[in-house]
């Protein structure tokens, strides 16, 4: 993968939101009594976080948080101190670009939207900084 990415700019990595790397699936998982989540209890939990999203914007001109402006964006991800200061210390320490920042803060609140809070929290905010790549940050 990183081979591929030193391949492509910049800019453009820094327009994609999720970099998620899927490991190997183990011999001993996939025989494995335990069961995954199911689907449905998944897809209650994104049907609730989208239903969070249409109440937010009933009165704005979007549809789910990926629309949001900057300006938007300020309105409505509500951050925790905790939250703020993990996001200060990942720009400095990761020079993220201001894209960078506003995707960070959108793929929070949608985190925070699945698990049913009305304010970004560190935890909700240290998973989206895991989800930029690597030479991104």
């Amino acid at each position: 993968m990183g081979r591929y990415q030193k391949r492509i700019s910049g800019p453009l990595l820094d327009r994609i939101d999720l970099f998620v790397q899927v490991p190997r699936v183990e011999y001993d998982k996939l025989m494995s009594d335990d069961s995954a989540e199911p689907s449905a209890t998944v897809r209650g939990r994104v049907e609730a976080a989208r239903q969070r999203q249409r109440e937010r914007f009933i009165e704005a001109p979007l549809v789910s948080n990926v629309d949001m402006t900057p300006v938007e964006t300020r309105e409505f991800c509500k951050i925790d101190d905790a939250a703020l200061g993990l996001l200060q210390m990942a720009m400095k320490q990761f020079l993220l670009s201001a894209r960078a920042f506003h995707r960070i803060l959108k793929v929070s609140r949608t985190i925070a939207d699945l698990a049913g809070a009305d304010i970004i929290a560190s935890a909700h905010m240290a998973e989206a900084l895991q989800y930029r790549s690597r030479g991104l940050a």
